[in-house]
């Protein structure tokens, strides 16, 4: 796999890298208000239900789940907290050390890799449940990363998406990684860097492969930033959330 430009992964990764130390003050990389709280547990309960190993009874077991994209392990800690075995990539090494210093401090038994989100270090087969959150707008290749993800999936497992949609008429607030000098040298290289909505994810996730695809417009978690965005005396903002899921067919690969 080849990019246009050879350094836009290390672009993008420089990007991170330098906002890593306050990336969890940002919208969704945290949980800070009640209203957070309830909306993330009916999120992961949602994309969780119905889920179970490859050789579990239907509904109970644990899971081996994969974090793409983990950035200081949010939705990792959050995997193991309900007993899953959970394994976290990110690009940057930054976010790595950062999550592994969250998972010490937690008291969770995470596994947390520097690795590429187009080119995963796993054989094939190797996770009931692989799941990203706003990571697809910033990969050159989205649609060979999502071939990827079904790779490590097993048959009977579930990818999960959490994505949005920029506004295109809003101007991106200040301080946004759209604006930033990394992303523009590198923006036209990324296919969906204004993100996609949710029904076009959906209608991606079938034509990959995977069935049963179901998608939520998250408006519980959208009122719930707002509202984080008065309290805190932030610009009020609507984001276009969702979360969009698909199960790889048992007959895969079989």
């Amino acid at each position: 796999m080849t990019d246009g430009n050879p350094n836009v992964k290390q672009q993008v990764a420089a990007h991170w890298e330098r906002r890593a130390p306050t990336f969890d003050d940002d919208f969704g990389h945290s949980i800070r208000t009640h209203g957070e709280r309830a909306a993330w547990d009916r999120i992961l309960d949602l994309v969780l239900a119905g889920t179970h190993p490859l050789h579990g009874a239907p509904g109970h077991g644990t899971l081996d789940a994969l974090d793409v994209g983990c950035g200081t392990g949010f939705l990792a800690l959050e995997l193991a907290a309900r007993g899953h075995r959970v394994t976290g990539v990110d690009f940057a090494p930054t976010m790595i050390a950062m999550a592994r210093r969250k998972a010490a401090e937690a008291g969770a038994i995470i596994r947390f890799e520097e690795a590429d989100a187009e080119q995963l270090p796993y054989p094939p087969r190797s996770f009931d449940f692989v799941i990203s959150r706003h990571l697809l707008w910033t990969l050159p290749h989205p649609e060979a990363a999502i071939d990827e993800w079904t790779r490590v999936l097993r048959s009977g497992g579930r990818l999960v998406i959490v994505d949005g949609q920029f506004d295109v008429k809003e101007p991106p607030l200040p301080g946004s990684s759209r604006l930033s000098d990394e992303y523009a040298a590198v923006g036209d290289q990324l296919p969906f860097l204004g993100g996609r909505s949710r029904e076009e994810i959906e209608s991606l996730l079938k034509a990959h492969g995977l069935s049963n695809v179901r998608g939520d417009s998250l408006l519980d978690l959208v009122a719930a930033q707002e509202q984080r965005m008065v309290d805190e005396g932030r610009e009020r903002r609507t984001h276009r959330r969702y979360v969009v899921s698909g199960d790889l067919p048992r007959s895969w690969g079989n």
